[in-house]
């Protein structure tokens, strides 16, 4: 199986199944010298850890980073920083009474057709299990752009089912279970929930991400576009059906005179374009936008079929998330540190000495 590993200069290779001893990811091309210790990491996966709350998964996992490699004395070596997080929580009997069925919406039936056969528990390589890995090498790149050059990256719920959500107090989403930016909507939010359980049914998400202090000229023109890698970083995520940038998808709607980010001695007067231009970052917020279909693993019964093809009934039992997206803006955010990581890198060995005589309007002068 291949397709573990992204990035160019700051890798990423994941390794571990859902219902495996352990999950892990070995990070290469961190610079030397950051201090780095398991607590910068476990922050970070706290925050996607399952059996927080009533409204996500009841899967009860510590989810323990530990270091292996790439740092000593407290600070990386630029060797590979190889990170581990132990599995302790597996259920593996809940997937046995549809080990021989393939669950509509999964990945069961194409790993089976590709592979000729498969992990049944809990979807294996296929499960967003596996983004506890992609969170810890996130956060490495978190430590990294905040303190060298006070890049920041936040996220929040901007919409669940029906309800939209607007970033009235952005913080507050990490004080809810919903990482609801809302503290009116979060009451609205409970009782949603509640009623997908009672029903035994699931419900799609929106999360918004966006990185502050971004410089500008991270990116290529062409195919290397920062917005192009972050649209496939963002499509690598479990259950993400839709990226969008900026206003995205209502661009299509918008006149010529009403998209354009006019330029100002002082700044841009607007961000439509969501912080890049011509697949190079312009210095402003850099916003993303990702849609997460609903949990495929719901208790409404349903038809599919078996391994010999014969039609069968299935009803997924288990410990599932109503929402996806409940715990989505950690990993989303990861996904937006880890590119942004890679190409402020790569930025720096190709143009790391260039001057420009145009002033950076998005910075105080």
């Amino acid at each position: 199986m291949s397709g573990n590993t992204i990035g160019k200069l700051f890798t990423v290779t994941t390794f571990g199944e859902s219902h495996g001893p352990a999950l892990g990811a070995v990070v290469d091309g961190c610079p030397p010298g950051l201090e780095l210790v398991e607590a910068d990491l476990q922050a970070d996966i706290e925050l996607r850890r399952t059996g927080t709350s009533h409204f996500t998964s009841q899967r009860r996992e510590p989810d323990t980073v530990r270091i292996l490699s790439g740092v000593f004395e407290g600070r990386t070596t630029g060797a590979s920083i190889g990170l581990m997080v132990e599995n302790a929580d597996q259920r593996s009997r809940d997937y046995d009474k549809i080990k021989d069925r393939f669950r509509p919406g999964h990945a069961d039936y194409t790993h089976q057709q590709k592979y000729g056969f498969r992990d049944y528990r809990g979807g294996g390589r296929s499960s967003a299990r596996i983004t506890v890995a992609t969170v810890a090498a996130g956060a490495i790149a978190r430590k990294y752009l905040r303190e060298r050059i006070g890049l920041t990256v936040s996220g929040w719920l901007s919409r669940m089912g029906p309800i939209d959500l607007e970033p009235v107090e952005p913080a507050f989403a990490y004080e809810n279970p919903f990482f609801c930016p809302d503290p009116a909507r979060v009451k609205e939010l409970e009782e949603y929930i509640w009623n997908l359980r009672k029903q035994g049914d699931s419900v799609g998400a929106k999360v918004t991400a966006v990185a502050r202090g971004v410089p500008p000229g991270l990116g290529e023109p062409m195919f290397d576009r920062i917005d192009a890698e972050l649209a496939y970083a963002m499509m690598g995520i479990n259950a993400a059906k839709a990226v969008e940038i900026g206003d995205g998808v209502a661009v299509a709607s918008q006149l010529g005179s009403e998209h354009r980010d006019e330029l100002t001695p002082d700044g841009f007067r607007s961000n439509h374009a969501g912080g890049t231009l011509g697949g190079i970052t312009s210095g402003q917020d850099l916003l993303v936008h990702v849609a997460l279909k609903p949990t495929s693993s719901i208790q409404v019964p349903g038809w599919t079929i078996d391994l010999d093809g014969n039609p069968v009934e299935i009803v997924t039992t288990g410990r599932h998330d109503p929402c996806v997206g409940l715990r989505a803006v950690p990993i989303v955010e990861a996904m937006l540190l880890i590119v942004l990581m890679d190409h402020f890198l790569r930025h720096r060995a190709q143009c790391g000495d260039v001057v420009s005589r145009t002033p950076d309007i998005t910075r105080p002068r």
